[in-house]
């Protein structure tokens, strides 16, 4: 990987280039080969049809994958949709793998397995297609939705979660919720009462289990897993049109942060675009709130030096990490890394040419965003 940034000092643009990145929330990436619909299904976070006068492939992101990744796969930068799909196809999913993933120059993987984890490369899978380090994040919903699967009463139900949840994290590095999907994050942040979660779980149960919405039953999970005392990741921000963009301000979360600080359980925000500035006050009035901007790096693509400079203006930097958020092909992998990399190197490389920071600062910062603040925050 060369980050060819002309501008930026050598030694700040050589020491971001080689940094073994710690992608503290990805999905794993496809296993099988993608019909052209369904690669552009993946390059989205609209879950409506592509419309036919259209292609996902002009949009920053699409422009992105034309750019960076086509030359990994040997074509030229800025190649048609067409030849890159068609190259892509010829060389198959496994092989597409190894070039994008090995190219990412990621050094550990936290994989979140909850959402279509069957379609995808698990920890394993990702450990075995890089020859990197892969652990596993746990999303609290779907831990609760597989005990409601197997069957239990309304009575047993905050139990039987929390030896499932117990069992399901022996070897977890962390815990997701995606509240803001199912309810916002403008729920009562006080843990429930025993007879409340009984309630809720009588309902939830009575209609078929499934998926866990309920507000009540939502905040005894994101408690329950406060008191299990990993790592504890909560969907922010920009998403799908599931998500009720209007409900995911992480500022909704202020009350629930405050109530969990005593626990001293790390709370990750991840993605935060477009509310990566009030992350950063989170993250700088608060001990426990940790943030990055993975999502939306890709999908801003040439525009995601802005995103990542407004991540770096308040917040203090041993509380940003670095993700790419990638789920499905490899290709926003890779391109979650490049461009957070191709970002910060413009951004620091600035502060440095204006005078403003040293350069050694700079690597030191690049490294504990990249690197450092992950291992740390995670025990790794």
């Amino acid at each position: 990987m060369s980050l060819e940034l002309d501008l930026v000092p050598t030694g700040l643009a050589r020491a971001i280039e080689e940094l073994p990145l710690v992608d503290h929330h990805v999905h794993g990436a496809c296993s099988h080969d993608l019909s052209r619909l369904a690669f552009e299904e993946m390059i989205t976070e609209s879950d409506r049809p592509v419309p036919e006068w259209m292609t996902q492939f002009d949009s920053q992101l699409g422009y992105a994958i034309l750019r960076h990744c086509a030359p990994v796969l040997g074509l030229d930068p800025f190649c048609a949709p067409e030849e890159y799909l068609a190259r892509r196809a010829r060389l198959g999913a496994v092989e597409v793998n190894r070039l994008l993933l090995g190219a990412a120059g990621v050094g550990h993987w936290l994989v979140e397995t909850g959402y279509r984890g069957e379609e995808l490369l698990g920890p394993a899978g990702m450990a075995e297609a890089t020859g990197v380090p892969a652990d596993e994040v746990v999303r609290l919903e779907s831990v609760a939705e597989r005990v409601a699967a197997a069957g239990c009463t309304a009575a047993s139900f905050a139990d039987r979660f929390g030896e499932a949840l117990e069992e399901r994290t022996r070897t977890a590095r962390g815990l997701k919720t995606v509240a803001a999907y199912r309810c916002g994050l403008d729920f009562d942040p006080a843990p429930p009462t025993p007879a409340e979660v009984t309630d809720a779980a009588g309902r939830w149960l009575a209609g078929g289990g499934g998926r866990v919405a309920d507000p009540v039953l939502l905040r005894h999970l994101i408690w329950a897993g406060l008191e299990r005392g990993l790592p504890l990741q909560f969907h922010i921000g920009y998403g799908d049109p599931d998500l009720d963009l209007r409900r995911s301000d992480p500022l909704l979360l202020r009350e629930l942060i405050e109530l969990a600080e005593p626990t001293g359980v790390p709370l990750l925000l991840l993605h935060c675009y477009p509310y990566q500035r009030q992350a950063g006050f989170l993250a700088q009035a608060y001990p426990n709130v940790f943030f990055d901007v993975g999502l939306g790096v890709n999908y801003t693509g040439a525009r995601c030096v802005a995103v990542v400079a407004e991540s770096l203006e308040v917040a203090p930097f041993a509380k940003i990490l670095f993700s790419s958020d990638a789920w499905g092909p490899a290709e926003l992998h890779y391109l979650g890394a490049l461009l957070w990399r191709r970002a910060m190197a413009r951004v620091l490389g600035d502060f440095v040419t204006e005078g403003e920071w040293s350069a050694a600062q700079a690597v030191r910062v690049a490294g504990m965003v990249g690197v450092e603040n992950a291992r740390r925050v995670y025990g790794l």
